[in-house]
């Protein structure tokens, strides 16, 4: 079994990759510009409001996290907001005809997402539809696979490379004109003089198909180096879950909406995959904020597992760092109680790899955040599937 897991992991990857190589070469002009245009709304004072149900509201907790918290040092945070709770009336009652509006969805699209989109754009706002057909917004991507997972995976992509490259065009004229360093390397379109931002758009569509390959370059190296990892990790779970088990995640930041997707990936599942118990302790505000300002940011997931665990349930770490202290804290714990533990990490593996805090480290091994998170979540969705594989016999 753990041989066919292992070479069924690297198919997945495989195909992910196949995935990836026809999607973005094909989109990155027109990402580009939908890129150009929400930095011009940005710097007219816009806000970006995202929203999706489900799994898909974490890809719009994700966006706002990185707007607002940008992990590139220096970078100035910008105006966004999850509004997946109430998207429908919070999304109208608070837009204005500057703002930029990004809903996501399944596959196959989601008609409440649409409709709120719709609405938005009669009013002037600029629409993004992940997924939406041609003419329902201003920029509409047709879904890159009809695997939900690979879908999500590809379109977090996409809106890392929004970030990302809306921060180029945003510092454009700024940097135009000066010598700008070690950015010369990823972003070699900055220097000299200054430009109508129309004619960098080939440049940066090609650093925009220049980031997928980076990813795919990682799943290559994840299916060599970590396959049997993750098809150990998959049986040790499904081992957990046959005894009564459940998983409990927890992550900070972009962190946490993995964890958060993962847990709802088991809960919510997709069609023809069974539910599996899942919680995530970074879905719970009112608990996040109470313990860190009344105890410590760095208990805040221990005090939440302390009262969860139970001898047969699994806790997945999830950090980008390796470092994460109150992931730490938590890990440490999950061990002295006997769960089962999993780290998805970044860079070495960090402290959680050296300490060897968990009995799987799933390690991308890279220095740069959202690369390591977009294939973080290749990695967690994978052992999802491998979930429905072991203890359901499909998928």
């Amino acid at each position: 079994m753990s041989r066919t897991l292992t070479s069924l992991v690297r198919q997945r990857l495989s195909e992910r990759n196949a995935c990836s190589q026809a999607f973005f070469p094909r989109e990155a002009p027109r990402l580009a510009t939908i890129c150009r245009q929400m930095a011009e709304r940005f710097l007219e004072g816009g806000r970006l409001l995202a929203f999706g149900r489900g799994p898909y509201a974490t890809d719009a907790q994700h966006v706002s996290v990185e707007f607002i918290h940008p992990v590139i040092v220096g970078k100035r945070a910008l105006p966004a907001l999850d509004l997946s709770l109430a998207f429908p009336e919070w999304s109208t009652a608070v837009a204005q005809p500057k703002d930029m509006a990004l809903g996501f969805g399944p596959p196959d699209g989601d008609e409440r997402v649409h409709a709120c989109l719709q609405e938005l754009w009669s009013r002037g706002i600029l629409t993004l539809a992940l997924p939406g057909e041609a003419g329902t917004a201003d920029y509409a991507v047709q879904a890159p696979s009809s695997n939900p997972f690979v879908h999500q995976e590809l379109i977090e992509i996409l809106y890392h490379t929004l970030w990302e490259t809306v921060h180029v065009f945003f510092e454009h004229r700024q940097l135009a004109g000066h010598d700008i360093g070690e950015m010369a390397t990823l972003y070699p379109f900055l220097g000299g003089e200054f430009v109508d931002l129309r004619s960098v758009e080939p440049e940066v569509a090609r650093s925009i198909v220049a980031k997928a390959e980076d990813d795919e370059r990682l799943r290559e190296e994840l299916a060599r180096e970590q396959a049997e990892t993750i098809a150990r990790a998959a049986t040790a779970i499904a081992e957990r879950i046959e005894r009564g088990g459940k998983l409990i995640c927890f992550g900070n930041g972009g962190s946490a909406t993995d964890a958060n997707d993962l847990a709802l990936d088991c809960v919510i599942p997709p069609a023809d995959y069974h539910p599996i118990p899942a919680i995530s302790l970074a879905l719970e505000p009112a608990n996040l904020s109470a313990i860190a300002n009344d105890v410590g940011q760095e208990v805040m997931f221990l005090r939440q597992l302390i009262p969860h665990a139970q001898p047969n349930d699994v806790a997945i770490g999830i950090s980008t760092s390796g470092g994460s202290r109150n992931v730490i804290l938590a890990l440490e714990e999950a061990r002295k109680r006997g769960l089962l533990t999993i780290g998805l990490l970044g860079y070495d593996g960090g402290e959680i790899v050296r300490r060897q805090l968990v009995d799987y480290a799933i390690v991308v091994h890279c220095d740069y955040i959202p690369r390591i998170q977009e294939v973080q979540a290749s990695a967690y969705h994978i052992l999802r599937e491998l979930l429905e594989v072991v203890l359901y016999g499909s998928a």
